[in-house]
């Protein structure tokens, strides 16, 4: 069997909101704030991928590190932004 792509999206905001334990409010107040992007569906619809689902632990975990809204999304944005520079990276380094 193949391997999912952790991008895909797959659940909807109960299911979404059920596996890392927060209310769908809490969920959408993220979407709001520029925490994360779920995928939209024709109808608009919110799908939640892997990813979704393992930055909102990670919104989670920062949370309750004691960080504020606005904190998170900084420390989300370099996050994203040291990921990709070590992908980049170590894509220059498989070239060489």
């Amino acid at each position: 069997m193949a391997e999912r792509d952790p991008a895909t999206p797959l659940y909807g905001i109960a299911v979404a909101a059920a596996l890392v334990d927060l209310p769908e409010a809490t969920l959408r107040l993220y979407e709001r704030r520029g925490l994360l992007t779920p995928f939209r569906s024709d109808g608009g619809t919110r799908r939640y991928s892997e990813d979704d689902i393992d930055r909102l632990r990670r919104v989670g975990e920062l949370r309750d590190a004691g960080v504020n809204l606005a904190g998170i999304g900084r420390v989300l944005d370099l996050e994203d932004e040291n990921g990709d520079l070590r992908r980049e990276l170590a894509e220059q380094h498989g070239e060489e």
